[in-house]
């Protein structure tokens, strides 16, 4: 049979070696969660790199749709006739024209300006 004191120093290391184990898992465990993204984005980059320089890119044409242009605009807070030729795009002279009853000094909220004729 073993020495008795070779058991004692033997239940001694056996918690040391657990301890050492756990710690040894963790530290592995969070190295491949921070480093493993790493390495795939090293990855993406380097195939995107790659595929890049040996074929053309493909040129992609998109069409986009414009809304039509509104015929109207609703006053909000805070709107003068400036304000609203900017938003509108359509010159504050051309306003005037389509709104002759227009009183620029009194706009008033929720109230609707011709923007075409």
């Amino acid at each position: 049979m073993a020495n008795p004191r070779s058991r004692s120093r033997l239940r001694a290391l056996a918690p040391l070696a657990l301890v050492a184990f756990v710690i040894a898992v963790v530290l592995v465990v969070a190295g491949s969660k921070s480093g493993g993204s790493q390495n795939a984005r090293t990855k993406a980059t380097d195939t995107s790199t790659s595929q890049s320089r040996t074929a053309p890119k493909k040129k992609t044409t998109t069409t986009t749709k414009r809304k039509p242009p509104a015929t109207t605009y609703t006053v909000k807070a805070g709107d003068n006739l400036g304000s609203i030729a900017e938003k509108t795009r359509v010159p504050v002279d051309k306003l005037r024209e389509l709104n002759p009853d227009l009183d620029p000094q009194a706009l008033v909220t929720g109230q609707k300006i011709k923007l075409k004729g």
